[in-house]
């Protein structure tokens, strides 16, 4: 993957558009869950408001993460903040790679939980979004440290674009 000096206004705009889709999805998550249950019990998979917002915005995130991944194929990301120590580097490069492969796993196990009615993918899709909800908050965490004690400057980089 190249190197760009910065991430570019289009890079910046879906990744923040992409976590406020991602905070909705788990706002939301009630509604789909007590749908999924009631569909379970019934056999009756109702669209209701709940589950189209939950689904379409999985939906959209799937398309946004899959954007994501072709623009940093085109435009490149920046390197590692100077500062970051070596091993934190491979630790955020791998926690990266983790938050892409869960934006697209989320959506493909939650369209077979509904829509193909398999409860397995039901449960990995639990077992995802509790993985997903501690990388966030790890991926947080990091910003915090590089803000706060390495002094990194690392969050003006997904506030201008380059």
């Amino acid at each position: 993957m190249s190197r760009a000096a910065g991430y570019s206004r289009v890079q910046i705009a879906l990744h923040w558009v992409t976590v406020l889709l991602v905070a909705l999805q788990f706002l939301l998550h009630d509604g789909i869950s007590d749908a999924y249950d009631r569909a379970t019990e019934t056999g009756a998979y109702a669209i209701t408001l709940p589950v189209a917002l939950h689904a379409g915005g999985g939906m959209l995130i799937l398309l946004l993460a899959t954007w994501r991944v072709l623009l940093r194929k085109e435009h490149g990301v920046p390197p590692p903040p100077e500062g970051e120590p070596p091993l934190f580097q491979k630790l955020g490069h791998a926690a990266h790679l983790a938050l892409y492969a869960l934006l697209f796993l989320l959506p493909v196990t939650g369209a077979a939980a509904w829509g193909g009615r398999m409860e397995g993918a039901s449960d990995a899709h639990e077992i995802l979004k509790s993985l997903l909800l501690l990388l966030i908050i790890a991926h947080v965490g990091a910003v915090a440290v590089h803000q706060l004690v390495w002094k990194t400057g690392l969050m003006r980089r997904m506030m201008v674009p380059k």
